[in-house]
């Protein structure tokens, strides 16, 4: 059975969809004069959405058009009802933009670029000897191999944690048994 989430603020949104809800509130009816609006706010983008009026309800709709700006991320929202002079904070919550699949970028999770820079280095550096050099007074040392292996163990963990899989090789850990005459 489906969840109806026609009457809740989403909790993900997809850039290029249209986004529909409905919101009742009691204390603050549509038809008494009150208006409700959003606001959806990271660290660097901010995004204003309107209701209409519908009788008692609120409606929301966001258009294609309008999503589909919307940056990747995580956001928290508010939302606000006004009357006159009057406004009150009636709902917060948190939700995320999903990368858009048109968009150029690196969708990889923030575990999945580590584990991919950490295996290049590695990678690298089984052609190199070289632990430490110094020019002109500058010196670079490199991190040992024994801390990069513990910190792709650590990545590889959580990859796998992210994909639904248990161990390095994807295997779920799960037993399959049968009982039988």
């Amino acid at each position: 059975m489906a969840i109806d989430t026609s009457n809740t603020e989403p909790v993900s949104i997809i850039p290029g969809d249209t986004l529909k809800w409905a919101r009742r509130l009691v204390d603050y009816p549509a038809s008494a004069g009150w208006a409700l609006s959003y606001e959806l706010l990271n660290a660097t983008h901010r995004y204003e959405i309107s209701a209409s009026a519908d009788g008692d309800v609120f409606r929301v709709v966001v258009s294609a058009q309008a999503t589909q700006g919307y940056a990747p991320g995580a956001y928290d929202w508010r939302a606000r009802v006004t009357n006159a002079q009057e406004v009150y904070t009636v709902g917060t919550g948190r939700l995320t933009v999903a990368p858009s699949f048109g968009a150029a970028g690196d969708v990889r999770s923030h575990a999945r670029r580590t584990l991919d820079a950490i295996e290049a280095v590695l990678e690298g550096r089984a052609t190199s000897a070289t632990a430490e050099y110094e020019i002109n007074g500058r010196r670079l040392k490199y991190i040992p191999l024994i801390e990069l292996h513990a910190m792709r163990s650590k990545y590889l963990r959580e990859v796998a944690a992210e994909e639904g899989k248990r161990g390095p090789r994807g295997v779920s850990g799960r037993i399959m048994v049968r009982f039988g005459q």
